[in-house]
Parts: C-alpha cells; sequence; structure tokens
C-alpha cells in the first residue's frame, strides 16, 4: 500500500525549537539560529526512513486569520507570539524544503491541521495508508484505520515518538476519534483559546459524550428532561450552549479545506543536491553532509591514491629513507583492544603511512621497524591522536619525539566550540572529502591499486590508509588557516609542546592508596547513616531522602517550610532552594550535607576504585587540550581536576593519593593568576599598584569598594571583596552577586557600580571587548588564541548575555590557561633537561602537582619559581605559592 506523509510545519517547527534550546542555541558563526531546522529536518528524515513513503508534503500556517478568528475574537488570543530566534529561521528552512523537493501547502484563511484533514480524506479515500506528523493532539479526530497521528518528542537531538491510529484513541479516550470535536467542543482547549463550556474539564466531557454521543444530542435530551445530568454541571451547560456550539466548530478540522493541489503533485522527489549542499555546508549541519554523502567532486582526489601493503625489509629501509630525506613522517596508527592491564589498554596493529612524491599510502603490521623513525629527533611526526599515540608507543618501549602537527588540536585551535575534530569530520569540513561515504561505495580492488576498503580471510581491512592521506591532506590546509587567523604560533610554540608534557602525565599517573580509599568510603558510609537518622528524627517519619518528591513533601506539606519554586513534577528542592531554606529548619542543613557525602562517595569513591590500574596501583587519568572553549586543560576518567576542595571530608580525600616512596608532592599554585591578567589587559592603574607594591588585593578591593581604610577592613568585607573581585571576571549579573553574598539585588548592583567606578579601567575594557566581539564575531587571548562568539549577536536576551560574559571572560581565562600551558611545558623541558626523576603528574587549573625525588625538592622548587614566575611578562608580577607533603591533602 502506498503512504502518504503530511507534516505540520510550525507544530514540529515549534517543537524543535524548544527541544534543541538552552543558553547556547545552535547558530552560525555569523550568528544565525539554526536549532529549529536541524531539529525539524532530524524528525523529518526519521519519519522518511521509518515510513518511506511514496508522497510527502509540509502544511504551514499563514499569518492571515482564518474563519476560526472571524467567528470568534478571542481564537487563539492568548498564544504569544513567535520567538524572533524561531521565526527568523522559518524562511531558511522552506528554502531547505524546496530545495529537497518537497512540496509546502499554504492556504489563507485555513490553518496547518486543515490542509492535514483536507490531504488526509482525499489520500484514504484513493486507498493510500495517511500518516500525519504533528505536535497537536488536536489531530487525533483525524485517527482512523487509514490515518496514523504520530506525535514526536524532542530533546536535546533525540526524538522519539507516539503513533494514534483509530485503535489506540479508542484504547486511550474511550471514544472514536471524531468524538474528541465533541470533548473539545464541551471541554475547550486553553492553548487555543477555544472557551468550551465555563466549569466542564475533559474527564467530565468524555462522560458526557459516552453517554450522549453529541453535543447536540444532549442538548437536546436537557431540553426534554430525559437526561440524568445533576446539579452544577447541568446548570453550566444550560448556561453555555451556545458557546459549547461554537467552541465544537472552532475545534472541528475542515477536511474540504479549497487547496489547489492533488496527491501527484506531492510524490516525492530527487534532492536538488547541489542547492542542498550548499545550504547545508552555510549552516554547518556536518552530519547531514555526512549522512547524505553531500560533497562536491572535490573527493574524488581519494582515488588517485593507491595504498600498497609492504612487509618486506628492503622496502621498507626504502621508504624510511625517503622519510629522511623529507624530514615529515604522515602516519596514522591502527589499534586493537588488549585485555592486557597497560595504561590505554589498546596495541598498535598497523601503520599507514603517506608518500607524498610516490602519492602512495604504504601499509604494514612491522611496528618494530619504525623505532628509528618514531623517536628520531630530527623527524617531524604528523599524525592525530598524538598524546595517545605517545602513551601506546611508551607502552612497547619506543618515545617518540619531534611530535609536530596533530590536525585534531589544529582543528580545535581554528574552532574551539565545533566540537567536531574527528578526522572524518574534518577532511569532510575542510578539504570536500567524505571518508566514509568513499568507503562505503568502493568496496572492490581495481587493478591499478589495492582498494582503501579491503578485508579478506587473509588481510586485515586496509581502510587505514585513507586516513594517513587524509592526515597529509589536511596538514597543508589546516596549517595556512592557523597562519591566517595568526594562530600558527599559539599552535607551534604551545599547544603541539604540550602532547609530550599531557602524554607523560597520563602515563606516569598518580599513586592512590585503594585500602585508604575503602577506608574513606567506609567512614563516609557511616556517617552518611548518621545523618539519615538525624534527618528522620527531624523529619518525623521516615522517606526516601533521594527522592525529591518524597522530601517535598516533607519540607512543604509536613514541615511548611516556604515554598520558592515548583516543577511539572512537584516541589523543586534543587541546592538553590535548599541554601535559600537553611535558617528555616535545622534539617535543610542536614540534607545539604547528606547530599555531599552520598556524592563524596558515589563519585569520588566507588567512581575512583574502578581506575586504580591493576599493574601500577596509579590512575591515570585522560588530559585533554580539545574539550573547553578557553584552553583550559580538562580531565577524565576520572576527573582529577574536580576532587572537592571545600567540604572537609572531601579535601580529606586528598590523603589517600600518595607520593611514591623516597619521593614527596610539591605543589606549586598561581596567586591570582585571573586577576593579575585582568590588571594587565585592562591596565587599571589602581589594580596594578596593588599588585606591584604586593598588596593583598581583595583587602585593597574592599577598601576603595566599600569606603573604608584598609587597615579596618574586616574578614566580612574581604570575602564580599573577593566575591566581587572573581564576578568581574566571569561576568557576574548583580542578581547573582547578591546570591552569593547574601544581600540584595540592589546593594549587589551598587557594589558592581562602584567597583566599577574605582577601577575604571576595567570598566573601558569590559565595554571595549564586547564592542570587539560584537564587531569581530571572536575574542583572542594575549597569546592570539581565538573563541568565536556568534551569540554576542543573538535577539534573545540570556543568549545575548551568554555572549557578553563568554567575551569578558575568554580574554582573562584563556590567558591564565596559556600562560599555566607554557609554565608546564618550560618545566617539563627542565626537568628533562637536567634528567631528574621527578615528573609532573598533575595540573588543576592554577595549581601544578609534582612527584618529586627526596634528593630533587630544592632543585624542583627552583625550576617552578623560575619557570612559572617568568614565563611571560605583564604589567604585574606573576607569583606562585608552593607548598610540599607526602600526600596531596598535605601539599596543599
Amino acid at each position: 500500500m502506498e503512504k502518504l506523509v503530511v507534516i505540520d510545519g510550525n507544530s514540529i517547527l515549534n517543537r524543535a525549537f524548544y527541544g534543541i534550546m538552552g543558553n547556547k542555541m545552535l547558530m552560525t558563526a555569523d550568528g544565525t539560529y539554526t536549532n529549529a531546522i536541524y531539529g525539524f529536518l532530524s524528525i523529518l528524515f526519521k519519519i522518511t526512513e521509518d515510513v518511506k513513503p511514496e508522497y510527502l508534503a509540509v502544511a504551514f500556517d499563514l499569518k492571515s486569520p482564518t474563519y476560526r478568528h472571524k467567528l470568534y475574537d478571542g481564537y487563539k488570543a492568548t498564544r504569544k507570539g513567535m520567538p524572533e530566534e524561531l521565526a527568523e529561521q522559518m524562511p531558511i528552512l522552506k528554502e531547505i524544503l524546496k530545495a529537497m523537493n518537497i512540496t509546502i501547502i499554504e492556504k489563507a484563511g485555513y490553518e496547518a491541521d486543515d490542509i492535514l484533514g483536507t490531504l488526509a480524506r482525499e489520500a484514504s479515500e484513493k486507498g493510500l495508508q495517511v500518516i500525519l506528523l504533528t505536535g497537536d493532539r488536536d489531530s487525533f479526530q483525524l485517527a482512523s484505520d487509514s490515518v496514523t497521528i504520530r506525535i514526536p518528542r524532542t530533546k536535546l537531538g533525540k526524538t522519539e515518538e507516539e503513533d494514534f491510529d483509530r485503535k489506540k484513541v479508542l484504547e486511550v479516550y474511550g471514544v472514536e476519534p471524531q468524538k474528541l470535536i465533541e470533548v473539545k467542543g464541551l471541554a475547550g482547549d486553553t492553548s487555543d483559546n477555544i472557551p468550551g463550556v465555563a466549569g466542564i474539564g475533559e474527564k467530565t466531557a468524555l462522560i458526557l459524550i459516552k453517554e450522549y454521543n453529541s453535543i447536540e444530542e444532549l442538548y437536546q435530551k436537557i431540553e426534554e428532561n430525559s437526561d440524568n445530568i445533576k446539579g452544577k454541571t447541568r446548570e453550566k451547560l444550560i448556561a453555555n450552549k451556545d458557546m459549547a456550539l461554537l467552541s465544537k466548530t472552532l475545534g472541528t478540522i475542515d477536511t474540504h479545506a479549497p487547496i489547489e493541489i492533488n496527491l501527484e503533485d506531492i510524490k516525492t522527489k530527487e534532492w536538488n543536491t547541489e542547492r542542498v549542499t550548499e545550504l547545508f555546508k552555510r549552516l554547518r549541519f556536518n552530519r547531514f553532509l555526512e549522512r547524505f554523502s553531500l560533497t562536491s567532486e572535490k573527493k574524488s582526489s581519494i582515488d588517485n591514491v593507491c595504498i600498497e601493503k609492504i612487509e618486506n625489509k628492503t622496502k621498507i629501509e626504502e621508504i624510511k629513507n625517503k622519510i629522511h630525506e623529507t624530514k615529515e613522517f604522515y602516519y596514522y596508527l591502527s589499534t586493537q583492544r588488549t585485555d592486557k592491564s597497560e595504561i590505554i589498554q589498546e596495541k598498535i596493529s598497523a601503520i599507514s603511512i603517506y608518500d607524498e612524491k610516490e602519492k602512495k599510502v604504504y601499509y604494514t603490521h612491522n611496528i618494530e621497524e619504525w623505532k628509528d623513525i618514531i623517536e628520531s629527533e630530527e623527524i617531524k611526526k604528523c599524525s592525530s591522536k598524538l598524546k595517545k599515540q605517545y602513551i601506546l608507543f611508551k607502552q612497547i618501549e619506543m618515545e617518540p619525539r619531534n611530535l609536530m602537527f596533530d590536525v585534531e588540536i589544529a582543528g580545535y585551535i581554528l574552532n574551539a566550540t565545533s566540537g567536531k575534530y574527528k578526522i572524518e569530520e574534518l577532511a569532510l569540513d575542510y578539504l570536500d572529502i567524505d571518508i566514509i561515504d568513499y568507503l562505503q561505495k568502493n568496496g572492490k580492488k581495481s587493478e591499478n591499486q589495492i582498494n582503501l576498503f579491503v578485508k579478506t580471510e587473509e588481510e586485515e581491512s586496509l581502510t587505514d590508509g585513507i586516513y594517513a592521506y587524509a592526515i597529509y591532506c589536511l596538514k597543508q590546509k589546516l596549517e595556512k588557516e592557523l597562519s591566517k587567523t595568526k594562530q600558527l604560533k599559539l599552535f607551534e610554540t604551545i599547544e603541539m609542546p604540550l602532547v609530550e608534557v599531557l602524554a607523560n602525565m597520563q602515563y606516569t599517573g598518580i599513586y592512590v592508596n585503594k585500602e585508604e580509599l575503602l577506608e574513606f568510603g567506609k567512614s563516609l558510609q557511616e556517617n552518611i547513616s548518621m545523618l539519615t537518622k538525624e534527618i528522620y528524627t527531624l523529619a518525623g517519619s521516615e522517606f526516601n531522602i533521594n527522592s525529591p518528591k518524597q522530601l517535598g513533601e516533607i519540607l512543604f506539606e509536613k514541615l511548611e517550610l516556604p515554598i520558592y519554586k515548583k516543577t511539572k513534577s512537584g516541589y523543586s528542592t534543587d541546592v538553590e532552594v535548599l541554601e535559600k531554606l537553611k535558617k528555616e529548619h535545622p534539617i535543610v542543613e542536614k540534607i545539604l550535607e547528606y547530599r555531599a557525602l552520598t556524592k563524596l562517595n558515589s563519585t569520588y569513591v566507588e567512581g575512583l576504585i574502578p581506575y586504580i590500574n591493576q599493574k601500577t596501583g596509579r590512575i591515570h587519568s585522560y588530559f585533554h587540550q580539545t574539550v573547553t572553549a578557553t584552553g583550559r586543560i580538562s580531565s577524565t576518567e576520572p576527573n582529577l581536576q574536580n576532587i572537592p576542595t571545600r567540604v572537609e571530608l572531601g579535601k580529606n580525600l586528598r590523603k589517600v593519593f600518595k607520593a611514591k616512596e623516597g619521593s614527596i608532592f610539591i605543589d606549586a599554585d598561581y596567586s591570582q593568576i585571573e586577576l593579575r591578567v585582568l590588571a594587565h589587559i585592562s591596565g587599571d592603574k589602581n589594580m596594578i599598584e596593588a599588585f606591584k607594591k604586593d598588596e593583598d588585593i581583595h583587602a585593597q578591593v574592599a577598601s576603595k569598594v566599600f569606603d573604608v581604610p584598609i587597615e579596618e577592613v574586616t574578614k566580612e568585607l574581604r570575602g564580599k571583596a573577593k566575591a566581587v573581585n572573581f564576578g568581574i571576571v566571569y561576568g557576574i549579573s548583580d542578581f547573582g552577586l547578591g546570591e552569593q553574598i547574601g544581600v540584595s539585588r540592589k546593594i549587589a548592583k551598587e557594589y558592581i557600580e562602584q567597583y566599577m567606578n574605582k577601577y575604571s579601567g576595567i570598566k573601558t575594557f569590559m565595554e571595549n571587548i564586547t564592542k570587539t566581539a560584537d564587531e569581530k564575531g571572536y575574542v583572542e587571548t594575549l597569546f592570539k588564541r581565538r573563541r568565536e562568539i556568534p551569540e554576542i549577536k543573538s535577539n534573545n536576551y540570556v543568549v545575548r548575555q551568554f555572549g557578553n560574559r563568554a567575551a569578558m571572560n575568554t580574554p582573562i581565562q584563556g590567558t591564565a590557561a596559556d600562560i599555566m600551558k607554557k609554565a608546564m611545558i618550560e618545566v617539563y623541558k627542565e626537568i628533562k633537561k637536567q634528567n631528574l626523576k621527578s615528573h609532573i603528574i598533575l595540573q588543576v587549573h592554577d595549581e601544578l602537582l609534582i612527584e618529586t625525588d627526596m634528593q630533587e625538592v630544592e632543585k624542583i622548587k627552583k625550576i617552578l619559581q623560575k619557570y612559572m614566575e617568568n614565563v611571560i611578562k605583564l604589567e604585574v608580577p606573576l607569583k606562585i605559592e608552593i607548598s610540599e607533603g607526602k600526600n596531596w591533602y598535605e601539599a596543599k
């Protein structure tokens, strides 16, 4: 049976918009919003793949009033207008649909529902199976044995759906689909502002229609006094007869709308591929480009690449000689999982090498033959995931040198917020080469070459050869792009040297005493158990403390605490609410403590144990260069940068991280580095003077903002000044500051204004940097690290404010991150140069932790002091604070 899909355009676009929405909505580099378009297309592609319809159309509402508005002035009067961020996406979506040759149907005076209803009737009469895709349950009245209503649910780009045919409607509502028109006439519809009968809800309306069949029959029975309706319900019905009949008319979908189109006009057609490709590229819909293999003919360059499998040592020597001549090594590693307790539980299975002169890829399993190339100081290595490779090579006793170009890191530097740095994504984005499409379409050997996608019983797949070629091409392209954006120096002098530093940190790891960790967990459980009993006593009954619903009932119903916020499922019991309630009842403090301890136990006790390496007894966390928008290093598996420091028990957790025998930990922490960077970038005289005189910056700010002599600054005032200082760095609002320091929004606003008056250089910097971001579309650190900020052009206030904060914060936080990276490189190089036994093992924001041999303590302290404090010359001095200890707790 042939199938027709009709999509309610406005409804699905609306759902997609709110389904893929947050403070940072999807948008292009020029600030064009794309989240609704992306979500709509995701839903469209899913239904076309699932249903494979022969006929397809999208119906849209027009702005002109319909006959329903003429019947009733209040129809849809309560609906808010379409947000500008959504409205601007509508014409772009229509342009894409036209390029896909999908018929768009609109009719003045009629709604999309009427178009859906009319097409559904016509198609089902001709024997087609009809699927109507809409988020509007009004359409359930159209359901039949041949018409299905599909309701999608979109959240963060993931789509699920529920189908309603005649049987499903009958099962859910207990009436035939057409009877839902009668139900709406009685119950009304708040979303469309259809009044119905005042005081009659859907439940009552369903009962009445099941008994009386229709509104007309219901009123006939009432007029004949042959009904069984009593009391207030009868009075309401009698008083609102005209409104009930009007509401039924308003809620009835017109299945005979005069649309000048027939089914043959909406048969599915081939896309205008060139135009669709152009639009998807402009909107940066790379996933769709990959999914539908939408690339230009440039991808044919892959066809000219051949691959040769080599195991012969003579041939390998010949290739190696050429590499020694060019001094550049373009390669890709094939890996496979291993069960050994390695740092990375994979091993190198093969290596693919690109020969620029021969335009050929060589593929071999003889990894050991390339040891001299890998360890050569002279030969520049160019590949991807070089940090991971470094460890894989170390695991087979090779030490890679001269790691020159990592294509993923280059891609990250060029666009720090895209998150798309895989070779396939970069090749599609920068080279117009669709690797996946090529591999899928070319599965046979040719006479002139061994195809790049070959798998037989005798030999492994040679697909990785294409990645070696792509790495070569990407290096040429990305290097030019880095030069064009003036970020090549940042890449070459900071990011690439850092690869080896981070690889060694991961390879070395940090020792964790498992027995002490388990003991710590045991003490946590005892504390949690004790807290649980205290909470039950204060509540007067036992309940599930982890259940927001049960906790809400205890706090707001039983204990009658003030209600600050509600959610769809009941009362909000989030941290923000509990912090406000702390003074209202002692149970709240206990609940906050309970949550802190349970999180500590699950995340940092039970969570850490699986990461302790069986062979080394150490945790080998992954340190990433391509995650944060500001350039900060991040840590995962596990995140060692997030070990709690505020809760005393959380601090105690650091005691299980120990230096090996014969060593201690030395911790070097930059003192107020972001404020020092802010002083330098803004050129603010007061702040520069304070740092040059080595004054307590928070005390100085307190003195100037609160207008008291510096010697009279109390601990409380200093604490408030500190919050203002760091709040300014992060672009905090008056509301946010007020919440943080416990003052009204008005007072917090005054503090910020006083701060800006006293530190006018900072005020000028903030005004200028947001203006620069708006004009250029990006901001930079002192080292030219660039961050694109399209959000700053947004019409949405929340999104625009995020852009403003990012513009102010990135040059400060990003420069501080660059300074730390540069310092790490210099410290690492000096340790290596002096052939010391000590190792950098951890970096946490502004802090470096060195596992230091007892004989090298003074040397390491001098190295840290020299390189961390002199890595860059600013208007103010950089300072570090050094501490030491046998474990991380003591060192910090």
